[in-house]
């Protein structure tokens, strides 16, 4: 075999060896982190707290020792009225104590009282089995989505770097994917009671996603408001039965379990081109849904009007993340990149500590270890950005407005303090001095030091 031949050979072969060692390794890795005392792929950096059993049952849920014993389900309801009767009087109203063939706590628990278990929707599938593959499917939408709120949560990079108690709150709404009860509550779990938007304003609230705030201001809410309290919630989620929409109503049209199929649902902070194949069906889908109670050419009209919302905000964080990337350029962060804590687990910002900025760069977790104009353009996008998309979509006029005016105002004084690094930067370089290093101050601190020993 000549010379050629064989450099012919290791260019072929070596690559291969790599990637047979590499495939098995990273599989390998996937399950060797997943292996920890927490949950996800890095549970090996983080430990769960007592109440995380009830928020993630299939992951930390270790039932009580205190009985031992198997019993049917009539035991339980008795044993149960005198310990925890305010949970047997719900279940007693609910569905399943009314049915022809009752469903009893062992039914849902398990009869084994030392190896009981949380209902997941796993266990409500096995009679739920529509509901909850429709709610399985919208993992084919990806994020944001109910059936992938947990691993959301739990594989990002800041949940496992941040104290506990500054995530349990993450934790409590996006248990969404792993427990039916975040809609409607045990025992009762009654159908009447997810209808009601109250059901959703657990955690569909406040800055992030203001979405009950601006659905009470809309026409909707408002008729809701005023009537609400009168209609029948019994009635399915369809065409004549209400009044006004609810949450329910227009994101599980029909009762679907559903709610991550349309593309306004992800128009907030990641722009999505309207126009593609999939949105056109998704756009048809949405209009469908306003069919039911307006003319098809008005809610046409107020979806071509949220698409002129979304480009003028738009066109206003892509000049942000324009100035932004210019003083990275500049090198202005202060403090830089690699001068601040990177996350644990995050190995290529050991290597190649660098800002980043933008949605597609990874600035959804970016919102803390940053410097002040990042945090700046973080509040800009993922707050005052979404509360204009919300107030477009659910029809709150006065929130758009408002909100607006905020990302004009965040527009501003980003180039202002953009400015204001770079004239101090010129008066630094002329009269020769040398900025300080400030990785000592921020690599370590109290608050740092904590994070590595308490998490």
């Amino acid at each position: 075999m000549g010379a050629t031949a064989v450099k012919r050979a290791r260019y072929i072969w070596i690559p291969l060896l790599a990637l047979l060692i590499a495939i098995p390794a990273g599989f390998y890795y996937v399950h060797w982190s997943q292996q920890g005392e927490g949950a996800g792929f890095y549970s090996r950096l983080w430990s769960p707290e007592a109440i995380f059993a009830y928020w993630a049952p299939d992951d930390f849920y270790d039932s009580v020792q205190s009985v031992e014993g198997r019993f049917e389900g009539p035991a339980c309801v008795s044993c149960h009225s005198a310990i925890t009767p305010g949970i047997v009087n719900d279940w007693r109203a609910s569905r399943h104590a009314r049915a022809e063939t009752p469903v009893y706590c062992s039914d849902c628990h398990g009869d084994d009282h030392r190896r009981l278990h949380m209902p997941t929707p796993r266990v409500c599938g096995e009679c739920h089995a529509t509901q909850h593959g429709q709610f399985l499917d919208e993992r084919r939408f990806g994020f944001p989505s109910h059936a992938l709120a947990l691993e959301r949560a739990l594989d990002a990079n800041h949940f496992v770097d941040k104290p506990k108690a500054e995530v349990t709150a993450c934790l409590q709404c996006h248990s969404v994917a792993a427990k039916c009860d975040s809609c409607h509550t045990r025992h009762r779990f009654a159908a009447a009671e997810a209808r009601r938007p109250e059901a959703c304003i657990t955690c569909h609230s406040g800055p992030p996603h203001p979405d009950v705030e601006s659905y009470f201001a809309s026409a909707h809410g408002q008729i809701y408001l005023a009537e609400g309290a009168e209609w029948d919630w019994s009635k399915p989620l369809r065409e004549g039965n209400y009044r006004a929409p609810t949450c329910a109503y227009c994101h599980m049209h029909q009762g679907q379990h559903q709610v991550a199929d349309k593309p306004i649902w992800k128009f907030g902070i990641k722009q999505v081109n309207p126009l593609t194949s999939a949105n056109r069906v998704r756009r048809k889908r949405w209009l469908e849904v306003c069919d039911d109670c307006h003319d098809e050419a008005l809610a046409r009209d107020a979806l071509v009007g949220l698409d002129r919302e979304r480009k003028r905000a738009w066109e206003k964080l892509y000049a942000a993340e324009a100035e932004l990337r210019s003083l990275r350029e500049e090198n202005l962060f202060h403090p830089a990149a690699g001068s601040r804590p990177p996350y644990p687990n995050d190995w290529l910002d050991r290597l190649w500590p660098r800002a980043r900025i933008g949605f597609f760069e990874g600035q959804a977790s970016a919102f803390y270890n940053v410097s002040p104009i990042e945090r700046d353009y973080f509040e800009m996008w993922y707050f005052d950005n979404l509360s204009a998309y919300k107030g477009a979509a659910h029809g709150d006029a006065e929130r758009v407005q408002a909100a607006h005016a905020r990302l004009d105002a965040d527009l501003k004084a980003i180039r202002a303090r953009a400015d204001r690094l770079r004239e101090q930067a010129r008066r630094e370089q002329a009269a020769g001095i040398v900025a300080p290093d400030p990785s000592s101050l921020w690599l370590n601190g109290e608050y740092t030091e904590f994070n590595r020993e308490h998490n």
